[in-house]
């Protein structure tokens, strides 16, 4: 046990944000080959979740004053028995089951007098079984938490049973880290901050100014700084089919594993990066939505959360937020799909070499410093630019296993605030990758036909490639 501590800023405004309409939950699956020991499985948790992370034991206590923050604290009546669940997959037993146990847990809110996460084991899905996961945002931001679950899986079956408390290896953990999406700030970080300070520093030291390079360098952060501030303060989400007021039901639908090698050789003919591929493919499925549906496709924004942790350092045993956001505007608009591919790669080029991300970590974790009801406020103005959020994970390249079993898949979904509705998450493993979507079941009301679009997009990409 560890007491009680004050709860970051930035882990407060993400505590702050629940509603019944969006909840701050991070939620993923890993589907697994075979069924699990529970014995095993509880071992598993318990060393390499609950024991290595104190979060995982404490509980919120809001502060009695109004502009005071809130604290972890130990929670003395914690088991394990109540976060860890077994249930069985009702018959058939398929993916429209696991998919209403998903959906119907996305309408849960976790308890706030205990610690905020559980996890499920579900049996019998097609034979095998499922873990189910939901951790508050709070807790930590869904990179470390990709983290924290790779790290309850190893490289052969018994690994577990040879040593319960040895940390998970390299290549589990260390390849959960920001790839693809997660890496528009994951190596924009060093050189942006290095710009910024070059354009604080030209205000400190006159010598400095006179270089010419350092005042270039300075002018560009100020004039990046400046559209970056137009577009945080102007831009709106336009209505579409996919915007509105979001209801309580939410839906989770995912596509097919996809050959990782297929989306690398479009890629590779294209001159793109994996995640330009990717994000364009998901930019045609939203357009093709919103085309069927009878809406004008014009650009779209989502958010995308930034890696700002030092990849090289484990993650401190207290976890919490340090991520930043920044605005991608998608191109929905009327474009062939090698002209949209070319236009989502442009765009993220420019993110990368933005100041946007150093710029929106400091502005969230001053707003987290705020009342929580203003900060709420501002943090929804800024939600509602977009749709929702959108996020890339690169996970383990090998096949891993947990609790002795081969995990076959891995999928995410990823939580919106105030009006968003449609979150995006991108996960790749083991050579394949899928896309889970997130959507409000009230606004959007055929989300598989996002599945179907990026599928399709897909297929077209591949094929225009092989031609090229």
């Amino acid at each position: 046990m560890t007491g009680r501590r004050s709860m970051g800023a930035v882990d407060a405004i993400w505590l702050s944000m629940d509603s019944p309409d969006n909840l701050m939950v991070i939620d993923s699956v890993m589907m697994l080959e075979g069924p699990v020991e529970w014995e095993r499985l509880e071992a598993v948790v318990q060393h390499r979740l609950v024991d290595r992370y104190p979060v995982f034991t404490q509980r919120v206590v809001e502060s009695p004053s109004p502009v005071g923050m809130p604290h972890w604290e130990d929670d003395e009546n914690f088991t394990l028995a109540g976060h860890l669940h077994r249930v069985q997959l009702p018959e058939p037993a398929d993916d429209a089951a696991l998919q209403a146990f998903i959906e119907q847990k996305m309408q849960e809110p976790l308890r706030r007098d205990r610690a905020l996460w559980d996890l499920y084991l579900v049996d019998g899905h097609e034979g095998g079984a499922v873990v189910v996961s939901r951790f508050h945002h709070a807790l930590a931001d869904g990179i470390a938490l990709a983290q924290v679950l790779l790290s309850l899986t190893d490289d052969e079956p018994d690994d577990d049973l040879v040593a319960a408390d040895r940390p998970a290896s390299r290549s589990a953990a260390g390849q959960a880290g920001p790839t693809g999406i997660l890496d528009v700030a994951g190596r924009l970080t060093r050189p942006v901050t290095a710009g910024v300070r070059s354009a604080l520093h030209m205000f400190g030291e006159i010598p400095a100014a006179l270089n010419p390079s350092t005042a270039v360098e300075a002018l560009t952060v100020a004039w990046q700084t400046g559209q970056i501030a137009d577009k945080l303060l102007l831009g709106h989400a336009p209505e579409s089919p996919i915007t509105g007021d979001p209801g309580v039901p939410k839906r989770a639908v995912w596509s097919q594993p996809r050959p990782l090698i297929d989306v690398k050789r479009v890629g590779r003919a294209t001159g793109a990066t994996v995640n330009d591929v990717l994000v364009g493919a998901v930019s045609g499925a939203i357009a093709g939505y919103v085309s069927d549906r009878g809406g004008d496709p014009g650009d779209l924004t989502t958010m995308v959360p930034v890696n700002l942790r030092d990849g090289s350092r484990p993650l401190p045993k207290t976890l919490g937020n340090k991520f930043a956001l920044v605005m991608l505007p998608l191109p929905t608009g009327h474009l062939p799909p090698l002209q949209r591919l070319s236009e989502a790669k442009r765009r993220m080029d420019t993110i990368k070499h933005s100041p946007e991300a150093v710029l929106t970590f400091g502005l969230i974790t001053a707003i987290g410093h705020t009342n929580t009801d203003i900060a709420k406020l501002v943090i929804d103005f800024f939600a509602a630019k977009a749709i929702g959020v959108t996020t890339n994970v690169a996970g383990p390249m090998a096949g891993r296993y947990l609790a002795g079993a081969r995990i076959s898949s891995i999928l995410g979904w990823v939580p919106g605030s105030g009006r968003q509705t449609l979150g995006v998450c991108i996960f790749s493993y083991d050579g394949v990758v899928r896309v889970g979507f997130k959507a409000d079941a009230t606004v959007i009301t055929a989300p598989e036909r996002l599945v179907h679009a990026f599928d399709d997009e897909m297929d077209t990409l591949v094929r225009l490639a092989a031609a090229v």
